[in-house]
């Protein structure tokens, strides 16, 4: 079966998040939702997801799965808010529980915060499969923007998460903790190993001037034009520009309340005393 993919592109996080079908009435699957966050307020709002909702609805689509391809640090998931309308397991690579770790002690969460990864339904290993409906997808393990990054294949579809953008916007970053230039190279390399014509979904496009936003590119096309990792780029020369080009970037301004919020797969902190949950600032800490 060919799977048939629906785009929502979130302009604020510049988030593309997936809906993978095979038609009308068919099973789904939800790759890397957004649950609407303003910084300002403090407030979370629904409106990305409900898009997605009414998508699935519309098309009288049953989720089997919500897929994370990792714990984002530039938007909210929305992961546990479309398990509640939707339906549907929750799964995200196994080494999320080595990113829940890190966060845990960095945010010094609750003595009840469990850093193994139950708060998902599954946990996926590199090489697993995922069935949704008659369609089988493919679990790539793809770390080096962190330790947990996967990426979904189903058919000539590839769900990239966080290596590859566009290919005139180059790579994902790699300085967040456990991240690592040489391993996001060779995660790339095998990416670009599969077939030329292979569909490859990006999980954020932020487009340089003069174009509008994209997400859908090929395995030829980014061998012959990424910027950063084209046919002919070195495993040394792409370390270099990588870890010269972080060393230039500030945090993504969610990265706080982000992570807190995606290591508990959408859930927000527990509620205190007052009735209100709350997410921590921790200072001079990044």
């Amino acid at each position: 079966m060919t799977a048939l993919v629906h785009a929502d592109f979130d302009p604020s996080t510049g988030t593309v998040s997936y809906v993978v079908h095979e038609g009308p009435g068919s099973a789904c699957a939800i790759v890397d939702p957004v649950l609407d966050y303003d910084p300002k307020s403090g407030r979370t709002s629904t409106a990305s997801a409900d898009r997605l909702v009414a998508f699935v609805q519309g098309q009288g689509l049953h989720v089997e799965w919500i897929l994370e391809t990792h714990a984002h640090a530039d938007h909210l998931t929305a992961t546990a808010y479309l398990k509640g309308r939707l339906g549907g397991r929750t799964a995200i690579g196994e080494r999320i529980a080595t990113v829940q770790g890190v966060f845990k002690s960095l945010f010094n969460l609750e003595p009840g915060f469990r850093p193994d990864g139950s708060q998902f339904d599954r946990l996926l290993a590199d090489g697993d499969e995922l069935r949704v409906g008659r369609l089988v997808g493919q679990v790539l393990h793809v770390p080096g923007h962190t330790p947990a990054d996967v990426a979904y294949r189903f058919g000539d579809a590839v769900f990239v998460g966080d290596t590859l953008f566009m290919p005139d916007a180059g790579t994902a970053r790699c300085d967040f903790p456990g991240g690592n230039a040489a391993t996001l190279y060779a995660s790339i390399r095998r990416l670009l190993d599969l077939p030329p014509a292979t569909r490859l979904f990006m999980c954020h496009d932020y487009p340089p001037q003069g174009r509008g936003p994209a997400w859908e590119t090929t395995v030829a096309e980014q061998r012959a034009g990424n910027i950063h990792v084209h046919d002919g780029i070195s495993e040394d020369g792409f370390v270099a520009m990588r870890t010269a080009r972080d060393a230039t970037l500030g945090m993504p301004t969610l990265i706080l309340p982000a992570v807190q919020v995606n290591i508990r797969a959408g859930e927000l902190p527990p509620k205190e005393a007052n009735g209100v949950a709350y997410l921590k600032i921790p200072v001079n800490a990044l």
